[in-house]
């Protein structure tokens, strides 16, 4: 109030002052004729009637026909009119400004509508960015309060949900609300409005159902707004509480395809060297007579398969200590060059004659490894090739620069990964739908690969073409030159 009589009282100087030097300025200065003095007035009047409204432009109407027939119209320095003509003039002249006046203020009020519009919908909009962000309803009802705050630049903002008797404040403003007001706006489902001391109770509700309530205090907003504020709430609760409902479903439905998967590898590669090694010992049982000969290939049958079981399990080991990060890396400077040969030395025997062509780009930077782990990475992806392809193709493995480290390629020729394969042949126990049972393995070889180069820091992906064979590969650090030194 007092802000509105300050401003009003500044207008009324400042029309005071420009009639004054309108005068002033065509009486004494430059005399002029009386249409542009006329003209003169009026344009004031409109320009201070679009600051400050029509109480001061009216004023400024008034004084300025007494000023204009006093100082401009025979006989000058008196208020008498002695042309009939100008009677008219001068009362058409009020009227103009008048209705100028009124015109101008209309305008003006209407545009200070629009733009507080136009504020509210910008801050709605924020408003509705800062709910999309949340995706758990327990965050999400702890941090509408302080959106609205935020926000719409209120005092203090507090949210009830009957459903948990729960109230939810904001923790920036110290004014309190009334909890019984909040609880009558949910029972009533009415809102309660307090204009004049910018309170506000409403409720939230999702339709027509209310699902709670919400108080606002310390901020000038419209009825629209408000129950605009309400309708984004019970969305963003109902949509949170919905995105929840969706991730436990896909987490279950993971669960069960990752426990699928882990069955169908214990079936298979668990059971195939258990019924060679009791196909084994049931023939040695039954024949304790035999030849020497054939009982020691028995026992070799049962010690590769043992040792397969073995291999099978410590696979399952490693990847749960990667995916509980109970692991060190030893980081070094390392050759990838070295760690190349290291890996091809240690699957000699696997890869019996194979061909395999290693092409490594000349003056490679060291790479920041822990050479023992990074050799395990292009251990399982030559395995992988060795596994999946005819064994008259060869492998070929390329080292070249990326960018500020090493990309290292193992490539194939074997039957290739569709484009739907290619996002899950990193999973765990997942294998290619038409080779999971024509070779051996658990399906964890490449997201122990994959596990490794993310504690690496590096990269790892697949290319591959159908009927033409598959690119897996990974990248390494550049080590910076302090390690080097």
């Amino acid at each position: 109030m007092l802000r509105l009589l300050g401003g009003r009282v500044a207008g009324f100087l400042v029309a005071a002052l420009l009639l004054a030097g309108i005068t002033y300025f065509y009486r004494i200065i430059l005399p002029v004729n009386q249409t542009t003095v006329a003209l003169s007035f009026l344009l004031a009047i409109l320009a201070v009637s679009a600051v400050w409204g029509m109480v001061v432009s009216v004023f400024m109407s008034v004084t300025a026909m007494l000023l204009f027939n006093y100082n401009f119209l025979p006989p000058v320095g008196t208020f008498t009119v002695a042309d009939p003509q100008n009677w008219v003039a001068l009362f058409a002249f009020l009227f103009t400004s008048i209705m100028g006046s009124q015109l101008s203020a209309r305008i003006r009020k209407e545009a200070d509508a629009s733009n507080s519009r136009r504020r509210e919908v910008e801050r709605l909009y924020s408003f509705s960015q800062k709910l999309l962000g949340e995706g758990n309803v327990i965050q999400l009802m702890n941090a509408v309060p302080n959106y609205i705050v935020e926000c719409f630049e209120a005092g203090a903002a507090e949210l009830f949900l009957p459903q948990k008797d729960k109230f939810y404040r904001s923790g920036y403003g110290a004014a309190q609300l009334d909890e019984g007001q909040l609880k009558t706006a949910f029972l009533r489902d009415e809102a309660i409005l307090d204009t004049a001391e910018a309170v506000y109770f409403l409720p939230v509700r999702m339709g027509v159902r209310p699902i709670g309530s919400l108080g606002i205090s310390g901020a000038m907003l419209s009825r629209p707004t408000l129950d605009a504020i309400g309708s984004l709430i019970a969305i963003a609760i109902e949509r949170a509480r919905a995105v929840e409902q969706l991730g436990e479903s896909e987490a279950d439905r993971q669960g069960e395809r990752l426990k699928s998967a882990l069955m169908d590898s214990i079936a298979h590669d668990f059971r195939t060297p258990l019924t060679s090694i009791k196909a084994a010992a049931t023939s040695l049982l039954g024949t304790p007579n035999a030849d020497p000969k054939q009982g020691h290939e028995l026992l070799t049958i049962i010690n590769e398969e043992c040792d397969r079981l073995n291999h099978l399990v410590e696979e399952a080991s490693e990847m749960a200590k990667l995916e509980a990060g109970e692991f060190e890396l030893q980081f070094e400077p390392v050759s990838i060059e070295e760690i190349i040969k290291r890996a091809l030395e240690h699957l000699k025997k696997p890869l019996g004659e194979r061909k395999v062509d290693v092409h490594i780009t000349p003056g490679l930077p060291l790479v920041r490894a822990d050479a023992n782990r990074a050799e395990e990475i292009l251990v399982q992806l030559i395995d992988n090739a060795n596994i999946y392809s005819p064994k008259e193709e060869p492998i070929t493995v390329t080292a070249e620069p990326n960018g500020d480290g090493v990309l290292t390629s193992v490539a194939d020729h074997g039957p290739g990964i569709d484009a739907f394969e290619q996002g899950l042949i990193f999973d765990k126990f997942y294998r290619g739908r038409d080779q999971r049972y024509l070779v051996r393995g658990t399906g964890m070889g490449l997201s122990i690969a994959k596990a490794i180069v993310t504690a690496h820091g590096g990269t790892i992906s697949v290319t591959s073409q159908l009927g033409h064979g598959s690119v897996f590969s990974f990248s390494l650090p550049a080590a910076n030159s302090k390690e080097i030194r």
